[in-house]
């Protein structure tokens, strides 16, 4: 049995799927963060399936596009984690429901 592209493009439906899932149903802001990162990895996955099994003149353009959005993903990762240091820090909670600081 040979993988095709559409078994790829399954695991990264499902493996999107998994991330909608988590970011909109947990509380806490890390688990939002991980739902995210799950999301960006599935985009990362198809992106990479593309690429393979695509014939074009630049192959090479789907790993380009996979190195930028793993740096937006750091970038983000870093950027999150310190915002829900600061607010656990300031509120002592990370529970998304009870920070309320754009409330007047």
């Amino acid at each position: 049995m040979t993988l095709e592209l559409e078994h790829f493009l399954t695991v990264g439906a499902l493996l999107f799927s998994l991330g909608l899932f988590v970011a909109l149903s947990k509380r806490n802001a890390i688990g939002v963060l991980m739902g995210v990162e799950l999301m960006l990895n599935a985009v990362n996955l198809t992106l990479l399936s593309f690429s393979r099994f695509s014939v074009s003149e630049r192959p090479v353009a789907g790993q380009t596009f996979v190195v930028f959005v793993i740096t937006v993903a750091a970038a983000e990762a870093a950027v999150a984690l310190a915002l829900a240091v600061s607010v656990y820090r300031n509120r002592q909670t990370v529970d998304i429901d009870r920070i309320n600081l754009l409330k007047s």
